[in-house]
């Protein structure tokens, strides 16, 4: 066969896999905001939800992922970056190093229904931390930890080699060319990995149906006591997420407006976690041109 029309027929399926897979997730998205903007308002998204009558909403579900979020990040960005940096910056090639990258392979392949199981035998039953907070997070950092250092990793990488000797030449340590040269110049990808990571969490449910619970305490929001049990800082309290909440509602409820709850809590979970995958790619472009001086999109 001629190269020239091999080569036509090639692009044309990739063009064409390309625009398949495009269709694919329009239509997705498409579909969830079309039949849960509708049940969305102000009520739905600032009152509490329903077991049993008609005209609940998600505000306690937002705020318990919202908070999750937290101190998930919280928790593995610190792990994340001092092992990214460690391997992007100071690893050899040896048996340490392959395992290590070994090691953050497996926990980035591990099913979430797994890493669930195990947070819930560690930390609700052989610690006794019970379902909450701190359990959902702590079990969420095995999720964010290979994700995060993977990103951390390659942005440090990306940096260039000439900005290393130039903080060489000006008889700058290695650690203060890393803290102050090559960190700045690996800030966007960082922050874009980070924020990536948090579309993941947010849309979590599996690991956290197993640790943070399946319910709500009851939550005062004018008590920010974090010790108090009605806190809505307390930690240790059970807290269903909204992916949480859009599962549960979707298996057991017998709420009256069950599909319009679990279409509207949709709605808002593709809303969020397209805000954190925009906004990612615009936050890294602004500080891409802050610390470059440039006006160019990466």
């Amino acid at each position: 066969m001629n190269p020239k029309k091999t080569n036509r027929i090639a692009k044309h399926v990739i063009y064409g896999s390309v625009g398949l897979l495009v269709i694919l997730l329009l239509f997705l998205i498409g579909y969830i905001l079309i039949t849960g903007l509708p049940g969305m308002s102000w009520h739905f998204l600032t009152s509490v939800s329903q077991s049993f009558e008609a005209g609940g909403g998600i505000r306690d579900q937002i705020f318990n992922s919202v908070y999750i979020l937290i101190l998930t990040t919280l928790i593995s960005f610190p792990i994340a970056l001092g092992v990214g940096i460690y391997l992007a910056e100071y690893a050899k090639d040896n048996w340490f190093t392959s395992l290590l990258r070994t090691i953050i392979e497996l926990l980035s392949s591990l099913p979430s229904i797994v890493v669930g199981l195990f947070g819930y035998l560690l930390f609700v039953i052989k610690f006794q931390i019970g379902f909450s907070i701190i359990s959902g997070a702590i079990t969420l950092t095995f999720f964010n930890l290979p994700l995060l250092t993977r990103s951390i990793e390659d942005a440090f990488r990306a940096v260039s080699l000439d900005q290393r000797q130039a903080g060489v030449a000006l008889g700058i340590s290695k650690w203060k060319t890393i803290i102050g040269i090559v960190f700045p110049c690996a800030l966007p990808k960082i922050l874009t990995g980070v924020i990536l990571s948090a579309g993941r969490i947010f849309g979590e449910a599996a690991a956290l149906i197993f640790t943070a619970g399946q319910s709500n305490s009851v939550i005062n929001y004018a008590n920010w006591n974090p010790f108090s049990p009605t806190s809505p800082l307390n930690i240790f309290r059970p807290a269903e997420t909204l992916a949480v909440h859009i599962w549960k509602v979707n298996t057991e409820s017998i709420l009256p407006d069950a599909h319009q709850v679990s279409s509207g809590s949709a709605a808002v979970l593709i809303i969020v976690i397209l805000i954190f995958n925009f906004g990612a790619r615009w936050l890294g472009n602004v500080v891409y041109r802050k610390l470059t001086a440039t006006d160019k999109e990466r």
